[in-house]
């Protein structure tokens, strides 16, 4: 990676302002939503990003195969074979609800080694808390924020209906940054929205909630939001 860069951009200008820039390099980050929110788009958008800045990048995916990333990311024209080809990507699909209690503990020690990356993304977490205690989620957090501590850069995407309340609040406070997606009501129309919660050592002010589409051949669309919030 270019060392004089600061942030993990996404290579969508309008997107990377509202993050304030991009996200800090050296930071982790959460990525929250509910299904269908367009959780892993973004994180996507930030890996296709990422490595089209030089990063060197890996994926822990329960969402996909190499195959099926290659032509879903393919499909809203992010290109990553050529980084795979490369080695400048590295893919590892994992089924981490089969591993039981042991899910944290073992994405923990994969993820070590992989830290030589520049970016580690985790879509997703969900499926290894079910079976999981709060100390050892929370344990895994805290893992992955001295790794962090190495200017390795990590990612981890949740769905926030798989984790209680009481959890949560520990979990995004570790966090440098917090991502949270919804899909909201916008006139006669459902409108995906993303509420940049915090993103701490920001190059400048991030840019609170944000509407966006998701296109085929073009890829996320930041879009208007008519419906005032608070």
């Amino acid at each position: 990676m270019n060392t004089t860069s600061t942030v993990i951009s996404s290579g969508n200008p309008e997107l990377d302002a509202k993050m304030g820039g991009g996200l800090p390099v050296g930071s982790l980050t959460l990525i929250e939503g509910t299904s269908g929110s367009g959780k892993s788009v973004l994180s996507q958008q930030l890996l296709w990003g990422a490595l089209e800045s030089g990063v060197r990048a890996a994926l822990f995916t329960t969402e996909n195969t190499v195959r099926t990333l290659v032509r879903q990311m393919r499909s809203i024209d992010l290109e990553i074979l050529d980084y795979l080809l490369l080695g400048r990507l590295r893919v590892y699909p994992v089924e981490l609800a089969r591993l039981g209690s042991q899910a944290p503990a073992m994405l923990l020690q994969a993820i070590r080694k992989e830290q030589r990356n520049d970016l580690i993304i985790v879509d997703s977490f969900s499926s290894a808390i079910s079976h999981t205690s709060r100390d050892e989620v929370l344990g895994f957090f805290e893992a992955c924020k001295r790794i962090t501590g190495s200017e390795t850069t990590i990612i981890l995407v949740l769905h926030a209906d798989s984790v209680h309340r009481d959890l949560l609040s520990p979990m995004r406070s570790m966090c440098d940054a917090h991502l949270q997606l919804r899909t909201e009501q916008d006139g006669q129309q459902l409108v995906k929205t993303l509420q940049v919660a915090k993103v701490r050592g920001a190059a400048r002010a991030t840019g609170g909630i944000v509407g966006f589409e998701v296109e085929p051949g073009w890829g996320m669309r930041v879009i208007p939001i008519n419906k005032a919030r608070a």
